[in-house]
């Protein structure tokens, strides 16, 4: 590839009678990139320019004859080129890039611990699945190793991910709805467990036109592809390395902990225990939006590791259309996602008469038969200026059935910032802030008033009330891979329920990367 800086003169007549006697000299420069010198069809204009109106040249019998009219060409000429080579000398800032070398393996590696811990709070009673009002204090780690290999044809790549994982989040990962550790799976172990996070293929199919660079990164091979491309990925992985992304707001290794910030709450989004699948998913991706869409098999039930493998039977179903914008000079996206799972889910107000006719607190497991759940998220991401961004969240899902993977909640509303330490000679570390207000559906409100329980609350009671959430929390950069997060978490009316809390949690994070 070679960039090539093209200048040339064009005369234009201004006579507008036609006579053609007074023409104006248009400079018309261009820097051009060309994969093959000998094919025009093969360059791509970076930046061009035409000297016009303020800078004409007009061109009547005296610029031909008189020194001036030789000296103002000239001049207007430097000009010219002047600006063509600050253009060119720019071009990796204007326009494409020269494509680096496409790797063929790719290696990387994380690990995080997290310890979390509340003083003692205010409740009217005990539950077995709330949080002990006594206080309590849990820790988290995992490790993670990244592999990627670049498969012998064309837009083919294959990953691997090993993971451990050990600990569990406070009670046993139970008694929030939006829970403050991210890392705190629903399957916690007490000594290391090893697991196969990801293994799955990715295919790109490049549609031509304008290219760029894909950087280097977990599982994510560098090198050039199309803008304009068609991407499958099939295999096990998190329906949330695709789906609801967010710059500010996504990874609890690295951003918010609490499950209410990192996703969209309400989104119901197929998983196992660990929060994998299997399935698959493809994307459309053009310049200004991208278009997605997904299959993924659900567990055999409620929260299981096991999962159903009939995937015509039952199964996630999820479709969200990703647009780019600049807003006052600033990039954003807006992502608006739908979903409908198709599970063996109990129906919640079944439940309630059932246990009301028995006597019993509601048992969801009697009232489960094949059902649907449905719902959607709309996702912001909207950057303020180089170090700020914001984000926010809506999420919502019929709230007819039990919660089958997730977490229980029914409507979420989400809002937050993100500030880069430039301004303090910081720029690696971070500063973050956000809340969130989660709730029920009435038929849900009536199902844990009667006693129900389920995924990670139910109290046995309940005097409802939303569930409302503040993090803050600040990264320290220690030295390039390694930094160290201290996060707080206010949450009122955990469970849902006005009778206990609120609730102060205190946090403290080590992570490593490379």
């Amino acid at each position: 590839m070679k960039r090539v800086l093209r200048l040339s003169w064009v005369p234009v007549s201004s006579d507008r009678s036609g006579s053609g006697k007074t023409k104006i000299l248009v400079m018309k420069w261009s820097v051009e990139t060309v994969h093959d010198p000998a094919m025009i069809s093969g360059r791509h204009v970076v930046r061009s320019h035409e000297v016009t109106r303020s800078d004409t040249l007009r061109n009547p019998a005296w610029l031909k004859r008189s020194v001036g009219g030789r000296l103002v060409a000239v001049i207007g000429a430097l000009v010219a080129v002047i600006l063509a080579m600050t253009a060119l000398s720019h071009a990796e800032e204007l326009g494409p890039q020269t494509p680096k070398p496409a790797e063929d393996w790719s290696l990387h590696f994380q690990s995080t611990g997290i310890f979390q811990a509340y003083p003692g709070f205010h409740s009217s009673f005990r539950s077995p699945s709330g949080l002990p009002s006594g206080g309590e204090g849990r820790e988290t780690v995992s490790a993670t190793a990244f592999l990627g290999r670049r498969l012998p044809w064309e837009g083919g790549e294959f990953y691997f991910n090993p993971e451990a994982n050990q600990g569990f989040g406070l009670n046993r990962t139970f008694g929030i709805a939006g829970f403050p550790n991210g890392e705190a799976q629903k399957a916690g172990f007490d000594t290391p467990k090893p697991n196969v996070a990801r293994l799955f293929l990715r295919q790109t199919f490049g549609l031509g036109g304008a290219a760029e660079t894909v950087e280097d990164g977990p599982n994510r091979l560098a090198g050039p592809v199309d803008v304009s491309r068609v991407t499958v990925t099939a295999g096990k992985f998190a329906v949330t390395d695709i789906f609801d992304d967010n710059q500010y707001a996504h990874d609890p290794r690295t951003t918010f902990m609490n499950w209410s910030l990192w996703e969209a709450a309400a989104w119901d989004y197929p998983a196992d225990q660990k929060g994998y699948t299997d399935g698959a998913a493809v994307e459309l991706n053009q310049q200004g939006w991208a278009l997605r869409g997904g299959w993924f098999l659900e567990p055999k039930r409620a929260n299981d590791r096991d999962l159903e493998p009939r995937f015509w039977k039952r199964y996630g179903a999820v479709i969200e259309l990703e647009t780019r914008h600049e807003l006052v000079g600033e990039l954003g996206k807006l992502r608006f996602l739908v979903f409908a799972n198709r599970a063996p889910m109990g129906n919640l107000q079944q439940a309630v008469a059932l246990a009301a006719e028995t006597g019993t607190p509601a048992d969801i497991v009697a009232a489960r038969r094949d059902r649907w759940k449905a719902g959607f998220a709309v996702n912001l991401e909207q950057a303020v200026t180089d170090d700020v961004g914001v984000f926010s969240r809506f999420s919502w899902n019929d709230g007819r059935t039990e919660t089958w993977a997730f977490t229980d909640v029914d409507t979420s509303f989400s809002l937050g910032t993100s500030v880069k330490g430039t301004s303090w000679s910081r720029p690696q570390d971070t500063i973050g802030l956000g809340g969130a207000v989660n709730a029920l559906s009435q038929a849900h409100r009536e199902f844990f008033a009667a006693g129900g329980t389920g995924i990670l609350v139910g109290d046995g009671r309940l005097d409802y009330a939303p569930e409302g959430i503040v993090e803050a929390y600040y990264s320290y950069r220690v030295v390039e891979p390694v930094s160290v997060t201290f996060d707080y978490q206010f949450v009122a009316n955990p469970a849902y329920n006005r009778d206990r809390g609120p609730v102060s949690i205190f946090a403290a994070r080590l992570h490593l990367e490379f």
